[in-house]
């Protein structure tokens, strides 16, 4: 077990690779509805060979209130949620506070599929949103089931109908719910003074737009069900859309910059998110950086920590030394990670 006590600044992790400093990130993960920062289950989270379960408790201050935060899973069984000694749902986490993060699998986004730029887009859309991960668990679940009838061939009209509506009542809110956070970033992006590259993005859609409304959704949907049979799944929805970036100042697409312009476009939109949550959310979210140093320069780093320290955020940062954090001197607070017999052991330093 361990305890770490923090005050309200920037928390500074350092120490060897492999010794535990993302495990305290993703343990802060998962005070934010869904898996994680690592996406892992439950049951992946479960410690070998006791399998007994495991449990993360906080003390969160957000909006000017404090809520004590339990998450707990047994055996590998499903999370269970209490806020304040009360069960809650795992929405329930994104309306007392928001929590966005930054970790290496990301610097790839803009040259892999569009599966991750969805997620990406998503994780954003989540933290002005909190229903916005039931919207999709809704759509996923009855495009799962229209699907089924898909493969299975089945033609007849009335099995479709009902699936489509739900399909379309909750795919029409995923596209606004992620159009709105496009207009948001944007906004964030223009009006900040900022070290960072701003980065353009627009959400397309295969093949062509998707339809804005339910009932244009809903229309599309039954016409393109003889295309759908033939293909053995649904090929329009939000489930098809792709998130394009392009380095705005340089006009470039972001899969064509360089590893180094790549991270500083998505540090950059992690910034812009977390300024905009700020103004709409009414408080700064908790901002997990993992090996954020990473393709950036010293003067760089020196502009990340300034617009951290100047945001008001408690930024969770890992890096391998402790000199990597020399530009936020006294303005952070230290952890040092060690590895010992097989367990994690935290210091907090001076």
């Amino acid at each position: 077990m361990a305890r770490i006590s923090v005050d309200p600044r920037p928390v500074a992790i350092f120490g060897p690779n492999g010794a535990g400093k993302t495990n305290i990130l993703e343990a802060v993960s998962l005070f934010s509805p869904g898996r994680g920062l690592r996406r892992s289950s439950a049951e992946d989270m479960t410690r070998r060979p006791e399998a007994l379960g495991w449990k993360v408790s906080g003390v969160l201050t957000s909006l000017r209130q404090v809520h004590e935060i339990d998450i707990t899973s047994e055996a590998g069984g499903a999370r269970q949620v209490r806020i304040d000694g009360k069960a809650a749902a795992q929405v329930a986490l994104g309306r007392v506070g928001r929590v966005l993060w930054l970790i290496p699998a990301m610097d790839r986004l803009w040259i892999e599929g569009a599966e991750g730029r969805r997620r990406f887009l998503d994780r954003m859309t989540l933290s002005f949103e909190p229903g916005h991960a039931d919207l999709s668990l809704a759509y996923e679940k009855a495009m799962r089931e229209r699907n089924r009838l898909l493969k299975d061939m089945v033609r007849d009209p009335a099995w479709y109908a009902a699936l489509e509506a739900q399909m379309a009542q909750a795919g029409a809110a995923i596209h606004a719910n992620r159009m709105s956070t496009l207009a948001e970033l944007h906004s964030a992006q223009q009006d900040a003074q900022t070290a960072f590259p701003t980065a353009d993005l627009e959400l397309v859609h295969a093949d062509a737009p998707l339809p804005a409304s339910v009932d244009d959704l809903r229309t599309a949907m039954a016409e393109g069900r003889k295309r759908d049979l033939a293909a053995g799944r649904t090929l329009i929805g939000p489930h098809r859309a792709d998130l394009i970036g392009t380095y705005a100042a340089k006009d470039v697409p972001a899969r064509d910059c360089s590893t180094g312009e790549q991270k500083a476009l998505l540090v950059s939109l992690i910034l812009a998110n977390a300024r905009a949550l700020a103004e709409s959310f009414g408080a700064p979210p908790l901002l997990l950086l993992d090996e954020v140093a990473a393709h950036l320069d010293a003067d760089r780093r020196a502009a990340l920590y300034d617009e951290i320290v100047a945001l008001g955020a408690q930024a969770w940062m890992t890096g391998t030394d402790r000199n990597l954090f020399d530009a936020l001197g006294a303005r952070a607070q230290y952890l040092q990670v060690t590895e010992a017999d097989g367990a994690s052991k935290v210091e907090t330093v001076t």
